[in-house]
């Protein structure tokens, strides 16, 4: 199991990349980076790439919208370059709000979409000349639309380009989940549950596996939550932290009636508070929202408390599947804490 961190930051995202080398010492193998509607995650990842030595450098996640399948494919050989060969693709659909609201493009098809974008982005890697005949193409005809018709096949100029940079898909709706087990190399799924995940997820994981290409190692994954650890009810504590960033995936990522996380935390078991979440974060009852969060539902997404407990919740991950044990240190020394983690995943 490796242990990765996704990189969070307010402000400037430079100083808190600044650890990042320390938790390399200490131990960490991925750093992972979002993108949503803040910093573009591509330039931070070479900025890390030139500030780290082993790290994997992983983009978690660039959306399948807002850049075309080649730029994806470019931008994931670029970062594997300069970090090199340390890069992951970390892929997702996101959602309306981001693709609609803030980048003007149609959220249209997004798992044929999704299929279509692994298979010309490894088309590229392998330095092919692109063709797609989907709702991609590749090249582009005037009869879809093109000005001059002049386009031809083309592939990716420069030849140092390592055809496997393992490919992540962001997925939680259950054909979306079924794509990622046949297609992708990791899957990322949020808001983790590792005992409820087989219930929750099990027959789409196994229906993509059955397709699953035989040249592909077997599924990556790569969840994980708020981690501290440490006795007594000071620790429990920091679970309260957690709060509102589960009510805002909850409440306040979508409408009603399409928000992913929301639709997860009820297929969890917790129906009636998943809609009492996202009530109240829609009137603009933020912090109610949060405290609405079952407690329950807090301590299985996290690793917070005792050693003992952590180390519990560590088996329960990788029974569960998980490859990649994502953690966001609550620590005063998130280096200690990283060597520490290190040392109880084993």
């Amino acid at each position: 199991m490796k242990l990765s961190l996704t990189l969070t930051y307010s402000g400037n995202p430079v100083d808190a990349a600044a650890q990042i080398a320390d938790l390399e010492k200490a131990g960490l193998d991925r750093v992972w980076l979002a993108e949503a509607y803040s910093f573009d995650a591509p330039t931070l990842l070479g900025y890390l790439a030139a500030k780290t030595e082993t790290v994997e450098i992983a983009a978690g996640i660039l959306n399948i919208y807002s850049r075309t399948p080649g730029l994806l494919a470019m931008t994931a050989a670029g970062l594997d370059n300069v970090s090199g060969g340390r890069a992951v693709l970390g892929l997702g659909a996101s959602g309306p709000q981001v693709i609609e609201g803030f980048h003007g493009v149609p959220y249209d098809k997004p798992i044929a979409r999704t299929s279509e974008i692994i298979d010309i982005v490894r088309m590229a890697l392998r330095r092919e000349p692109l063709q797609s005949d989907g709702l991609v193409k590749l090249p582009l005809t005037k009869e879809h639309g093109a000005v001059t018709g002049l386009g031809k096949p083309l592939k990716l100029l420069n030849r140092d380009v390592r055809p496997d940079i393992p490919i992540f898909l962001a997925a939680l709706g259950v054909k979306n989940v079924e794509l990622a087990a046949e297609k992708a190399d990791g899957w990322l799924p949020i808001l983790f549950v590792p005992e409820k995940a087989k219930g929750v997820w099990g027959d789409a994981l196994a229906a993509g596996n059955a397709r699953r290409d035989a040249s592909l190692q077997p599924l990556q994954v790569s969840a994980g939550g708020m981690c501290a650890i440490g006795e007594g009810p000071d620790t429990k504590a920091l679970l309260d932290f957690a709060r509102p960033h589960v009510a805002l995936y909850v409440g306040g990522m979508g409408a009603r009636g399409k928000n992913f996380y929301n639709t997860l935390v009820t297929n969890y078991g917790f129906e009636a508070e998943a809609k009492k979440i996202q009530d109240l974060y829609l009137d603009g009852k933020k912090d109610e929202a949060a405290a609405a969060v079952p407690q329950e539902l807090l301590e299985m997404v996290n690793l917070v408390g005792p050693a003992s407990y952590v180390e519990e919740r560590i088996a329960a991950f990788r029974e569960a599947g998980v490859t990649d044990l994502q953690i966001v240190p609550a620590a005063e020394d998130p280096v200690a804490l990283v060597s520490q983690m290190k040392e109880l995943i084993g």
